[in-house]
Parts: structure tokens; sequence; C-alpha cells
């Protein structure tokens, strides 16, 4: 019997348009709204028409140089109407897009591009330094494009066919067809591809359309990282459906940001307490023109309560929500008319999400309030981690995605966000897994044993600190350490401090008592603040 992957093409004998494919919105935009603005790229605009008319021709060039339905496109880039029209030709033709983080070091990329397997890596200028030191760690790289109509949209490579299969087939997309591969940490050093279809993306999208309203008349600003699923599926994608107009942003500048939602008009917006913190203490924060912003929604991380009060107090209504690669991202969610009154809560479920309660010992399922592990189950739960189908049992129980997370339910069935079960920590809406930073540091001469935290951090959520037990007669210091992660690791994994330890606390099974480390943490910097007793 051959085993498939869950991008393998299903084999249906009648091949059938799905209903729910991404591929048809930009058409049906044009058809209704042509002229409208559905991209506002640093003052560039691209109307719906040259929108659907762009990612068509893309689609057609695509297919027409032997690309077929579950390929995939890896891309180097940051956020762009390139990107976007890169995007929809990939949803029309079925292929796979793969955002890949700009933020991550050339090993990382190398990483994430072995465990892809695209047929092609599309480029932008900026980073094009970047892709070439990751792609010499390849034995096989894939061909290389540049974005936009001077790149990929006027000259597509032929594939680089995958190592695991044969040329696809060139059919009508399905709704169970491969839309994202979306990287997200884990528990493990490995990183981990999730799989989102177009039936994922449609409902994801629906729901969020029944608690968070876009409309034709919306101008949304979207900051998040088109490498990040909330950079499509928290509004982005809503305001493309729904004919509404999408001011890109590439990087985020706290200053610029309150200038863009007061020069134009800007309705609605998505980010992560950090963004929305460094808002908030910009010298022209209490002085900007707040008035359009009816709507904000905050995700990747809970919200500090002061933070959210700052916010309500200049009139803005922040959605607070709960979500996760796997489900789409969105699972829970907290209504603007709750917002002042459930200040930390992280909402209840979105519509056509279904969550589940369980003991996290026994996973037995908990009635009424309580506290225990979530599981998620609905249409917009993934289908699997790519090429890994013991991860993907291990996560998908009977239907039910386990999110690892600790949350506690009041008796009016909303949900506030207690603890990650896992270890991931969080920092600045980016998931970090410190066995990543702990296998690098273990490279180090001078590392005998260590261990990562993630520790409280005002601006940032979380940040990591790593404690490591000196290796006798190696010479050592901070400085040196956290180069050596600088030069292997993302910027934001890199550990804010790396402190000498005698042992690493262990349990008896030899797993890391990361709690212990934390409350040490915790004492040092309450003494060092005169707080001790």
């Amino acid at each position: 019997m051959t085993e498939t992957h869950p991008l393998d093409p299903h084999p249906h004998d009648t091949p059938h348009d799905g209903l729910h494919t991404l591929g048809r919105w930009t058409g049906d935009r044009a058809r209704a709204t042509p002229e409208r603005i559905a991209i506002d790229d640093r003052g560039v605009e691209l109307s719906y028409r040259e929108l659907h008319d762009r990612a068509s021709r893309l689609a057609r060039r695509l297919r027409g140089a032997g690309y077929g339905v579950g390929d995939r496109i890896a891309t180097l880039t940051g956020n762009s109407a390139d990107h976007v029209v890169l995007f929809f030709a990939c949803a029309q033709a079925g292929l796979v897009l793969v955002p890949l983080s700009w933020r991550l070091s050339p090993r990382e990329i190398a990483q994430e591009l072995e465990l892809s397997d695209p047929a092609l890596l599309v480029v932008e200028d900026e980073f094009a330094s970047l892709a070439a030191a990751s792609l010499e760690r390849l034995l096989a790289p894939p061909p290389r494009a540049g974005v936009g109509s001077r790149g990929v949209e006027s000259a597509v490579p032929a594939p680089l066919r995958g190592r695991l299969e044969d040329a696809p087939p060139q059919r009508p997309v399905r709704d169970d067809d491969a839309l994202l591969l979306m990287f997200t940490s884990g528990t493990l050093a490995a990183p981990k591809g999730v799989i989102l279809t177009h039936a994922n993306c449609f409902w994801t999208n629906l729901a969020l359309s029944r608690t968070a309203e876009i409309t034709s008349q919306d101008t949304v600003l979207a900051v998040m990282p088109q490498y990040h699923v909330g950079g499509w599926n928290v509004q982005p994608l809503l305001a493309w459906w729904m004919g509404a107009t999408v001011v890109l942003e590439r990087t985020f500048d706290p200053g610029r940001v309150l200038h863009l939602i007061a020069d134009r008009g800007i309705t609605t917006t998505m980010g992560v307490p950090a963004n929305y913190l460094l808002l908030a203490e910009h010298p022209d924060f209490a002085s900007t023109d707040l008035s359009t912003l009816r709507h904000a929604i905050v995700g990747g991380a809970p919200m500090p309560e002061p933070l959210l009060r700052t916010w309500h107090a200049r009139g803005v209504a922040l959605t607070q929500g709960y979500g996760l690669t796997e489900a789409s991202p969105n699972v829970l969610c907290l209504p603007d008319e709750d917002a002042r009154r459930r200040v930390g809560s992280a909402g209840r479920p979105y519509p056509h999400v279904e969550v589940l309660l369980v003991d996290s010992v026994t996973s037995e399922p908990i009635e009424g309030a309580g506290t225990g592990e979530l599981l998620v189950r609905g249409p917009s739960v993934f289908t699997g981690y790519f090429r890994d189908a013991a991860q993907t049992a291990a996560t998908l129980t009977d239907g039910w995605l386990r999110t690892g997370d600790l949350m506690a339910r009041d008796d009016d069935g909303y949900y506030r966000v207690i603890d990650r079960i896992k270890d991931i920590f969080i920092t600045g809406g980016e998931s970090v897994a410190p066995a990543e930073i702990e296998a690098v540091l273990f490279e180090h001469a001078a590392v005998a044993d260590v261990a990562v935290i993630g520790v409280p951090d005002e601006r940032w959520g979380e940040v990591p600190v790593a404690y490591f037990v000196p290796r006798s007669g190696v010479p050592r210091d901070e400085t040196a350490l956290r180069e050596h992660c600088a030069a292997r690791l993302a910027r934001f994994k890199v550990p804010t401090r790396i402190l000498e330890i005698e042992a690493i606390p262990r349990s008896g099974a030899d797993k890391v008592r990361r709690r212990d480390l934390l409350e040490a943490w915790s004492g040092a910097q309450l003494a060092a603040t005169g707080g001790a007793s």
C-alpha cells in the first residue's frame, strides 16, 4: 500500500471545482467592483480588476510552465501587493504558498526549505543575499525567481520536482486542496509545516466575518507579516472577499501607523500586544485622531489589562481573542460589546468553531466552569503537518485539535488563557521553542548543560533567558555566547541574558523543571528592585 501525504491529490474519479476555493474571490470582486482599490501598497494602488488580471495571468503562466496541483511555491518577501498577486495566482492554479520568515537565519530558512521541498522559491530583491546564503546550504536548491512584474510574473522557471513525488496533475481546484503551508514552532527544535486548505481558509474567514465584521466601506491597515497566518486570515483575506481596501505596511513603525490611521481613515486593524504598547508609548498617541478606528483586533498573545484600558480610554474597542496556526487561526473571540466589562478574557468560540475543555491529565471532558486543556474542532482545523504523520496523529485525536494550552472557563462560557502546557513562549507575537535555542547553545564548547525559559517583559510580553552549566576548563562569557546565538538564530530568539548555574533543575524523568528556573528569575528580579524581604 502506497502512503500518501496531506498534499497528495485525492483520487476522485470526477474532479470538480470546489465551492469554497479562494481563487474565485478576486474574479467575484473584479466583476462587482472592478475599480475599487483592493491594495494600497505604500501609496501605490491596485484595483480589484488589476489584482484579478495579474493573478489570473500568473496562474496561467505557472500552469503553462508545468506547475500542478499541490506544487509548493516558497517565498521570501516582505508584505507587498506582488505577494498578494502570487497568493491568488496559487489559489487559482491549485498551488501551495509557503511564506518563509525573513527574520530567520540562513540555517533556519534552509531547514524550512528542506522540509517544504518547494518547486520554486520567489525572492524579493531586499532579501536576495539572505536567500543566496540559505540556498547554499541545500544539496538540491529549487529554482529562484523575483517577485512582481519584473520577476515571476514575466518569466516562470521550470519547476523542481519534489524528492518524494511525481509531477502533480493540472486539474480544477477543490476545497480540500492545500493553499498555505505555514511554519510554526513546536516543543521540538525541528519546525513543523501546517497545511491549511482552501476550505480551512474559507471557514475561518466566514467565522471572522460573523464576529469582527468587515464591509466594502472599510479601510484595513495590515501590519502583520505575511509569513504569519494572521497576515492572511485575520482581516486581509476577509477584506478582499468583502471588497474593502487593505493598506499594506512592510514593517511596524508606531509613528507611521499613527499617521496612517489619521491620514487614510483606517477603520480597523490587527496587531500583537507589543504593537499596541509601542503605539500607546509614542508621543503622538494622545494627539492622534483615532475617530475612524472603530475596531481593532489583538492576537498572538494575551493583552495586558492596563494596556487594554489605555486603548479603551481613547475610545477604541479591541477584540481580544485566541487562536493558533493549526486552527487557521481563529478559535475564541471577545466581541466589542464585551471589551470593557470582560477585560483579560479571550472570549467565546467563533461561529463554526467547536471547543472542548478537558482535564489536562486524564483528558476527561470538563462540564461548566473549570480549568483544563482546550481542544478545537471544526472546518477551519488543519489537515495535518506536512510529511509528519506521527506529529499529526499526536495533535489530532478523533477530529479534535489538542492545543496544549491551559484555559479557565467561567459560568458564562467565557475563556481565559492561563498558561501554555507546552514550553513555547511568545515574544512580540512570535512563538519560540526553548529546545531550538538550547540546541544552538549546546553547540558551544563552553556549555555542558543548558535550559531556556521565557520571562515576562513589559515591551515584548516575554523574552528568552538561558541558564547554562559551564564546561570545566573552557573560557566563557555571556557576550560570546550571545554572539554565538546571534549568528545562528533570528534576533528575537537570542536570549536577553545567559546566566551561569551550578546545575539545571530536572525531574526524575530528566525533564527540565522550567518553572523552577522562572521562580529563580522572578526572585532575583524582586531582590534587584529591593522588593525582597
